[in-house]
């Protein structure tokens, strides 16, 4: 995307030992996803930043080579494979390739658990082949203008009607809301609780609104969505009436080590980067990067990101081996995503005004990691978490 974007190889710093968490098989599947990234998603990064959104030939693509919902079922149209290590792998893939938006953690890493959890044999049948053909495109409501992280506060309504339910109200900060097929909506009612329905694209009385301009993440369309007494099949409730909070806290251990995985990965890149430019980028007759002040600076940054690499890579395991808490999915998103920051910060100082300009990859990625201290729940609430954990 511009200057800066050429990686040297062998240039990721070796501060970190080995990785142990991948077999060979998920070394092949990583060659894959970074080949296809090279030729399919880098090359279009300008095109799909400038139209607010990645196009559905690239995501049909993608899905026609098991990129997308490969944890389904064989009968539904995936693969049966419940191994997130394949996940990570995608997700680091888009961040070292520099590739724009976030639909492949969107769908594999947060919407495939609700269907393969929740939907009923019928739903699966319905939705899976289109899901993993890339010809249906999901999306979850949960924000609101007036909830935010605080999924309680919501204020939309379920309400039933005979063998129907009838949602009113209105959601916010959506991911792929321009583009979804479907829509998982969190709502309270009907009865207790709050439930999850799904709503599909063209539903009467419902309504997309603007397609929301961001600091970053410009890729990745977001919007806002209104019901309006959208009728709905009872049948079309997703899991059991009541229950939406709870599936919704359990799937946010996973979706927030998805975004560890990213912000490591990101980390790592915008290194990749800087480093390459430090050590061409001459001032008074020497490299940059050779400057007790400059060297001492990424030694540093170099070294939190092996640490925070080493914490993601435990928690991998962890959820893997069905042992991921709440509370330390949400320890390891909080501090993977400052750290983020962080070094972003940093390596776009290190860019000096180059850095600043649009033409140098630097700056989209330090725009892009802004919101990651927010994604998933704001990093104050994971601390708060954390904070309960420890019976504080």
């Amino acid at each position: 995307m511009g200057n800066g974007s050429a990686v040297s190889e062998g240039v990721r710093p070796s501060v970190a030992p080995p990785r142990s968490i991948f077999a060979p098989e998920h070394e092949e599947f990583r060659d894959s996803v970074r080949r296809f990234l090279a030729n399919e998603a880098v090359p279009r990064s300008a095109e799909w930043e400038a139209a607010g959104m990645v196009d559905r030939d690239f995501w049909r693509h993608a899905a026609g080579l098991g990129f997308v919902g490969f944890e389904l079922p064989e009968a539904n149209g995936g693969l049966g494979i419940a191994d997130f290590r394949f996940n990570a792998v995608i997700d680091e893939e888009v961040a070292y390739a520099g590739a724009v938006g976030d639909n492949f953690s969107l769908q594999n890493d947060i919407i495939v658990p609700y269907l393969l959890e929740l939907a009923s044999e019928e739903q699966l049948a319905r939705w899976g082949p289109g899901f993993t053909a890339g010809d249906l495109v999901f999306a979850i409501a949960m924000s609101e203008p007036g909830a935010g992280s605080d999924l309680r506060a919501m204020a939309a309504t379920l309400t039933r009607d005979g063998d129907e339910l009838v949602l009113d109200g209105s959601k916010t900060f959506v991911t792929s809301g321009i583009q979804a097929d479907v829509v998982i909506v969190a709502a309270r009612g009907p009865g207790d609780g709050y439930s999850l329905v799904t709503v599909a694209a063209g539903a009467e009385g419902f309504e997309r609104g603007r397609k929301l301009e961001k600091v970053g993440r410009k890729a990745q369309d977001t919007a806002e969505l209104f019901f309006d007494r959208v009728r709905v099949p009872a049948a079309d409730l997703l899991g059991e009436e009541g229950r939406g909070l709870h599936y919704l806290m359990a799937g946010l251990p996973r979706e927030r080590l998805s975004i560890a995985v990213s912000a490591v990965a990101a980390a790592e890149h915008a290194l990749d980067l800087t480093l390459a430019y430090v050590t061409e980028r001459t001032a008074f007759g020497r490299p940059i990067g050779t400057f007790q002040a400059n060297r001492f600076s990424l030694a540093e940054a170099a070294t939190q990101v092996a640490a925070s690499r080493a914490f993601v890579d435990q928690a991998i395991a962890s959820l893997n081996a069905g042992e991921l808490s709440a509370a330390a999915a949400a320890g390891v998103k909080s501090q993977t995503t400052a750290m983020q920051f962080e070094v972003l910060d940093l390596c776009l100082q290190l860019h000096g005004g180059y850095g600043y300009m649009d033409e140098y990859e630097i700056s989209r990625l330090w725009r892009d990691a802004r919101v990651q201290r927010i994604y998933g729940g704001t990093n104050e609430v994971m601390l708060e978490i954390v904070g309960r954990a420890l019976g504080l």
